[in-house]
């Protein structure tokens, strides 16, 4: 990922504009079918804290794709790469802080979900009493905001925001030889391997849940009506729906983000060699 070569390149390396394309229609379509799907459900159901959560995830997702993949298009249409576009690097850091932004703060929103599916099925009378759909009016904006504040620090001196090959994007810079810098890529990488974890702590533990739930549900069945069957039969599937996607998307975006973990932590790493 440190391709040193790259981060002053004026051009475009190489690359497949075709497939940023069809990633940026494909995502932005997603998303946008998601949310109209999210409002139709809404309509007969009662509102969520779930529902604020999955909302406020999409919107995240559909802000990244129509931020930064426009320039991603640009780029490669005008063979200049982000460092090429301006002389002050300031399209390069913009990009940088908003994909700095965007992993920690849909990360943040999964992390999020999943401790919320995980306290509704494990432990439902607190849910109850504690958690409602304002409680997400709260979370959201203090994911945002710390995420900001976190992504803030590299214009401080704090880091650094370079390009990357091809040269059509900038994240952080992940070797350093400053002390200052080496703290905070490594405070990054740890945010990042605990929300992981704690995603998939929590998704493990709502899996082993509802199989007990359905065990002790099965062993009952006899003695229940068919209505009440049919009432807990509608419970667990819905529980399912909402766990089915939301572990899909922690596999895919687990897959995405563990390589700057590893790239961090990692035997053979920069940051390692400068503490040394």
């Amino acid at each position: 990922m440190a391709n040193h070569s790259c981060y002053d390149i004026v051009y475009v390396r190489c690359g497949q504009p075709i497939t940023s394309g069809v990633m940026f229609s494909s995502g932005v379509l997603g998303n946008i079918v998601a949310l109209v799907l999210l409002e139709l459900r809404r309509k007969r159901t009662s509102p969520s804290l779930y529902r604020s959560l999955v909302t406020a995830l999409l919107m995240t997702d559909l802000l990244g794709s129509s931020s930064v993949s426009p320039i991603v298009l640009t780029s490669y249409a005008r063979n200049t790469s982000l460092v090429g576009m301006n002389s002050d690097r300031v399209l390069c850091s913009y990009f940088g802080f908003s994909m700095t932004f965007l992993s920690l703060s849909t990360l943040a929103i999964l992390c999020a979900l999943a401790l919320e599916r995980y306290i509704s099925i494990g432990h439902p009378y607190f849910y109850e009493r504690h958690l409602s759909k304002r409680f997400g009016y709260i979370t959201i904006p203090l994911i945002y905001l710390s995420s900001i504040l976190f992504c803030v620090v590299p214009f401080f001196g704090f880091g650094k925001y370079v390009q990357y090959c091809p040269g059509t994007w900038c994240f952080l810079k992940m070797s350093h030889d400053e002390g200052e810098a080496i703290v905070y890529i490594v405070l990054y990488a740890s945010f990042i391997l605990i929300m992981m974890s704690s995603t998939v702590v929590c998704n493990i533990s709502v899996i082993i849940h509802l199989v007990r739930m359905h065990r002790r549900r099965k062993g009952r069945s006899r003695a229940v009506s068919a209505h009440t069957r049919y009432q807990r039969s509608l419970s667990m599937t819905e529980e399912v729906e909402h766990l089915l996607p939301l572990a899909i998307i922690t596999v895919v975006y687990i897959c995405c983000t563990f390589p700057l973990v590893f790239q961090t932590f990692g035997p053979d790493l920069a940051w390692g060699r400068g503490i040394n």
